[in-house]
């Protein structure tokens, strides 16, 4: 049985559905991640979780348990915000003792769990320091340390890392990881941030509209998005309208439009005459000089129109003489060497058979 059981939860206000009849299983120890652009619902379904909204039906099952109905100081469960949410009267021990006083344990152990608490975020030195005398980083490791203090069966995190900048959010990315290993206690973390929810989680939900659009380990997420939406949101990717024209047990072969004939690997349940798209990620597309031996299928002949330089990678445009663009992402793998092609330099661009894919609308 799952740690924790989201069973057809739908919350309206008004005439506005802002989640609808989503369902979820997060395990014990699991990092779960809700991610999707603003206003998908992924915050109000958060807030259902700990308590602070209440459902318009469905159930929210913790160790087997309906949470429904429950006061947010009832339930096993803590929330760290983006916000921090520390009080600037106190000490970093005195914000991380504060659940303990109110649980009413006694001053002994109050002292040796914040002792041990500090220790997990390398915050021991710090201890009689107050908010305002801290980084934006070790305010979120208080954060952290006063929301796992009372050992939660379940840690929600609502975005903890925005208001970070981003060299400061990577180094928190790894500490949070190692924090989640080494406490063992479930996580689950609301972000928009694509990037952030493929470093961090075990799985992703991703959400749209209030609806769950796919649910998998990140891998299979960026990998074989199951429709459009998923496609489009989780990284970068060229989407081109196509048509089924033949199905084969391994093989869809498509009409593309700007391409022509273009296979690519077969799909359960997809027959022919189905309308979608045929997706294939930038990485996966090949750059070459026209003067290149090709022996790869398909390939398409057009001019560099654009390119972006980013340091260890640069993202090229090709435009095809029909006006199709397809963005091509190659690393910059020479040391020292900004770019490989020029704008306006003739190119091929080709693809191993099996990368590119059929998403049907």
């Amino acid at each position: 049985m799952a740690l924790l059981e989201i069973r057809n939860i739908t919350k309206r206000f008004g005439n506005f559905t802002a989640v609808d009849n989503v369902s979820i299983d997060v395990k014990a120890g699991e990092f779960f991640t809700l991610l999707g652009p603003s206003g998908c619902g992924k915050t109000t379904l958060l807030r259902m979780i700990a308590g602070f909204d209440a459902p318009d039906s469905g159930q929210i099952l913790l160790d087997g348990r309906d949470m429904v109905g429950v006061p947010p100081e009832k339930r096993p469960i803590h929330t760290v915000f983006q916000s921090y949410a520390l009080f600037p009267h106190m000490t970093v021990a005195e914000n991380i003792a504060f659940p303990l006083k109110m649980s009413g344990k006694m001053r002994d152990e109050i002292h040796s769990r914040v002792n041990e608490a500090l220790s997990d975020v390398y915050l021991s030195k710090f201890a009689n320091r107050f908010p305002h005398e801290l980084s934006g980083g070790q305010k979120q490791r208080v954060a952290f340390a006063r929301g796992l203090i009372n050992h939660p069966r379940l840690l929600l995190l609502d975005e903890p890392l925005g208001a970070l900048d981003e060299k400061l959010r990577g180094e928190m990315q790894r500490e949070l990881i190692d924090l989640q290993n080494e406490i063992g206690v479930t996580f689950v973390f609301i972000t928009h941030a694509q990037n952030e929810a493929l470093a961090l989680s075990h799985r992703i939900a991703v959400m749209n509209q209030g609806n769950v659009e796919q649910i998998d380990e990140p891998s299979r997420i960026y990998n074989f998005p199951s429709n459009r939406f998923v496609a489009d949101f989780i990284g970068k990717i060229n989407m081109m309208e196509a048509k089924v024209l033949a199905v084969t047990p391994l093989h869809l072969q498509l009409s593309v439009t700007g391409l022509g004939n273009v296979t690519v690997p077969g799909r359960k349940d997809i027959q022919v005459g189905s309308q979608g798209i045929m997706a294939i990620r930038p990485e996966q597309v090949r750059v070459l000089h026209c003067s290149e031996e090709n022996k790869v299928a398909p390939y398409f002949i057009g001019r560099v129109s654009d390119f972006l330089y980013v340091g260890d990678v640069t993202t090229y445009i090709v435009e095809l003489s029909n006006s199709t663009r397809i963005e091509a992402l190659l690393p910059n793998s020479i040391p020292g060497r900004a770019n490989f092609f020029e704008i306006g330099d003739p190119v091929i661009v080709t693809w191993q058979h099996d990368s590119g894919q059929f998403l049907s609308d």
